[in-house]
């Protein structure tokens, strides 16, 4: 790696203050300098005294710039074919992601000081697009430019190289890990095309005949590609062996984790597989961690919301409830409440199935039931550690509910989530769990259902007079428009920038339930849920269909797509 980039201290001298290294191997190092005239970092990586990914996260320490393991990347074939072979093996530079909407194009380079490399880039490229720049070790990158180059890594290119080379996908075992294989780099592919899609999932469902791939965008399964049934054993050997299952094992589920560096960011992949009549399905699912924690304020809330939320966090002890079904965004909500409160001042710890997103400052843990850590011994280990603030990943049975509310009343901030289809039907859900009305009233601080809904892409969205039937649908919220006058509501049409599906995008609509003295008296005595509603309503409560309407009136969803989501037959 070049030291030709500046910084404030030598990274000798940074590597003997981390007791990486030694001063005597240093100066031996000094010594060798003056004979080779060499970059002092690369002699240190020669000579063996550190690793090449040691002085690289020294070196991205110091100079407060992201590095970045190659070995762990995926790289963007739109990317690559930018830069010509040549230049990049000149300058020691590889280009891993362009993204076309922001007109950025990522790079790894050795030397963040190359400026001439870095001319000779943007000469190839937009004269308008930003260049961004990650360390990388000088080794790593000539090592990548000989493994991409050279070798076709569009999903289509793979496929026609398959359909037409003469290749044996029996033979293909887990030692071929090379990118002369075909399926290495389809998985790539597949896996990279997911993630700039903007997919929550990719699915591997193996037919009678074929096997099917679909991505899941915008909590809407799609299919992508269908593949013959020949190519899916090697595939499967492949996932297996990068998600670190035992590729032996099909007849019982079974399940991994990858982390991959895609688009220039670190990207975990889920995996599950599960045996069927037809072989194996495999669904990846894939936590970014870039977009895993978004600001408190960007989540899209409504403005009342939003100010319900940040009153119930203010709340010192108690108990806070985040309910839905799978899929309808509770951690995401969770993290960026997590991520709003962070401070030095404050420890946060997590119990999770599994931690999704790591945190800087929050001391995050795994249930583990090899370890014989579940929620409820999870919750008493963690109050012997001293936290203000603790996020239980779900509350599935009365154990970790009694440990839960402990915590609460005894001066802890809780967060947790629970399966119920609406805030108030949360009270009823922890009656059926079996904690006590007295232990629940004075100890909730709220209670937020929410679900997902589509965007309506705002470059194709088209407007239309509200029939009759939607009128009822949206009812007293029409209120001010005069006889006879129609609201304008907008539809799904279709465009290049939605990939022609109408929508772009998702966002969170809530039922944000705060509990004051009337509602815990209510929960003290078994109210029932129609009482506790009418409290609630009293006190501005609105439903999720009732700000559902109110985004559909905005323009910003449709009533065809609020509909998917939420009930909205009661209203007929």
């Amino acid at each position: 790696m070049s030291s030709a980039v500046l910084q404030r201290q030598p990274i000798g001298q940074i590597l003997i203050s981390e007791g990486i290294l030694s001063e005597d191997q240093l100066r031996i190092a000094l010594l060798e300098q003056m004979k080779n005239d060499q970059p002092i970092g690369k002699l240190l990586v020669s000579l063996g005294f550190v690793t090449e990914a040691t002085l690289r996260q020294a070196l991205s320490e110091s100079l407060g710039k992201q590095s970045i393991d190659l070995s762990h990347a995926v790289v963007d074939p739109q990317a690559l074919k930018m830069v010509p072979r040549e230049l990049a093996k000149r300058y020691h530079l590889l280009p891993l992601d362009y993204d076309q909407h922001n007109r950025r194009l990522t790079l790894a380079i050795s030397d963040l000081n190359d400026i001439v490399g870095l001319d000779r880039v943007r000469t190839l490229i937009d004269e308008y697009a930003e260049i961004e720049t990650l360390l990388a070790g000088e080794s790593e990158i000539d090592r990548a430019i000989d493994q991409y180059y050279g070798h076709e890594l569009s999903i289509d290119g793979i496929l026609h190289e398959i359909e037409t080379g003469e290749i044996d996908w029996k033979s293909i075992s887990a030692s071929d890990d090379q990118y002369s294989q075909p399926v290495v780099r389809l998985i790539d592919s597949i896996m990279t095309d997911a993630v700039k899609r903007e997919a929550s999932d990719i699915h591997f469902e193996p037919e009678a005949n074929f096997l099917r791939i679909r991505y899941r965008i915008d909590g809407i399964l799609r299919q992508i590609r269908a593949l013959h049934k020949s190519y899916w054993p090697a595939m499967t050997v492949r996932i297996k062996v990068l998600s670190g299952m035992n590729i032996a094992e099909m007849r019982a589920p079974q399940d991994g984790r990858i982390g991959l560096t895609v688009s220039g960011r670190t990207v975990d992949f889920r995996v599950a597989s599960q045996p069927t009549i037809h072989g194996e399905n495999i669904v990846l699912r894939i936590l970014d961690r870039q977009k895993g924690i978004v600001p408190l304020e960007q989540l899209g809330l409504a403005e009342e919301h939003l100010h319900q939320l940040k009153l119930m966090i203010s709340r010192p002890e108690g108990i806070i409830l985040v309910t839905g079904p799978t899929g309808s965004g509770k951690t995401t909500t969770l993290y960026s409440i997590l991520n709003h409160i962070n401070a030095e001042g404050i420890h946060i710890m997590t119990l999770e199935d599994p931690v999704e997103y790591p945190m800087p400052l929050v001391r995050q843990t795994s249930v583990a039931e090899s370890a014989k850590l579940d929620f409820a011994n999870g919750i008493r280990s963690m109050m012997r550690q001293d936290p203000d603030v603790i996020l239980v990943g779900e509350v599935r049975d009365a154990e970790t509910a009694e440990m839960a509310f402990r915590a609460a009343m005894t001066g802890h901030q809780v967060f947790t989530t629970l399966h119920t289809n609406s805030a108030i039907g949360a009270v009823p859900r922890l009656f059926d769990i079996g904690v006590l009305p007295d232990i629940m009233a004075g100890n909730i601080i709220g209670i937020i259902a929410q679900r997902l809904i589509r965007r309506l892409c705002p470059h194709c969205k088209a407007p239309y007079h509200a029939e009759a039937h939607e009128q009822r649908l949206l009812g007293p919220r029409l209120g001010g428009l005069a006889d006879g006058q129609r609201p304008v509501l907008f539809a799904a049409n279709g465009c290049e920038r939605c990939d022609f599906q109408g929508y772009r995008g998702r966002m969170a609509i809530m039922e944000v339930l705060r509990l004051d003295a009337a509602l815990d008296e209510l929960i003290a005595r078994r109210a029932t849920t129609h009482e506790i509603r009418q409290r609630a309503q009293a006190q501005g409560f609105a439903t999720l269909a009732e700000d559902g309407l109110q985004r559909v009136l905005t323009g910003v969803t449709s009533l065809e797509e609020l509909a998917r989501v939420v009930d909205l037959t009661d209203r007929m």
